[in-house]
């Protein structure tokens, strides 16, 4: 009898340990990511893009609340700055500086690279359904990776968004982005790597400001006129 009881005890206490435990979701978890970002007032990172067959390779800034700078080593040379208002393209190819003023209607960002922020990640919890790929669990980056993450699919909300399909590899300990990769309306696949990330630095707003050559050639409104 005191052992039947016993075993009774032992399985209602264990399913309220089942119960009580938080159930995490792909919602949830995409909350937690954000969370952590809104706490970054900066950050650098190695960063790597891969676009079809075309891979660069530079150095990511990132400055509260919209501020962003790449400084590529493939191609050499080549600059991106967004200051929250001015975007800048340096393609010293061409020896040309691109420049478009962004207003909060038609921000395209500087790159996908902005969505690893905190303005970022709002607008994807806003604009796109999380799902996990595989589970909460984190599983191998790469095939054969020793590298684990936690990866989640979003699927937009809306046919007015460029990324169809957005996947996002998680690093699990530190709730920071590793990867993000895309695929556009054009089926075109875009992926970006981050590594070596440096949180909190104190890096200066005027990282941001960009001093194009003298030589170079100035084309305004590259993207779209501001009538449009």
């Amino acid at each position: 009898m005191k052992r039947g009881v016993f075993a009774v005890l032992l399985l209602i206490n264990g399913c309220f340990f089942i119960y009580s435990q938080e159930i995490i979701t792909a919602e949830r978890y995409l909350e937690s990511v954000s969370e952590r970002y809104s706490g970054i007032k900066d950050y650098e990172a190695r960063l790597a893009i891969r676009s079809g067959n075309t891979d660069m390779l530079g150095t990511v800034s990132h400055l509260a609340p919209s501020f962003l700078r790449i400084d590529f080593t493939r191609p050499a040379e080549q600059v991106i700055v967004f200051n929250g208002e001015l975007l800048t393209v340096y393609l010293p190819e061409y020896r040309a500086v691109l420049n478009q003023e962004i207003t909060a209607g038609k921000r395209p960002g500087a790159a996908s690279a902005s969505l690893a922020t905190a303005q970022g990640l709002t607008l994807l919890r806003r604009n796109y359904v999380p799902s996990f790929v595989t589970g909460p669990e984190p599983i191998p980056l790469d095939e054969g990776s020793r590298e684990r993450v936690v990866k989640l699919r979003l699927t937009r909300r809306s046919i007015s968004e460029g990324f169809r399909e957005l996947i996002l590899s998680i690093d699990p300990n530190s709730k920071l982005i590793r990867r993000i990769e895309g695929s556009t309306i054009a089926a075109s696949q875009l992926r970006f790597d981050f590594s070596e990330i440096k949180t909190n630095q104190g890096i200066p707003a005027q990282r941001f400001i960009y001093d194009s050559p003298a030589s170079a050639n100035l084309i305004n409104n590259f993207l779209f006129r501001d009538t449009d």
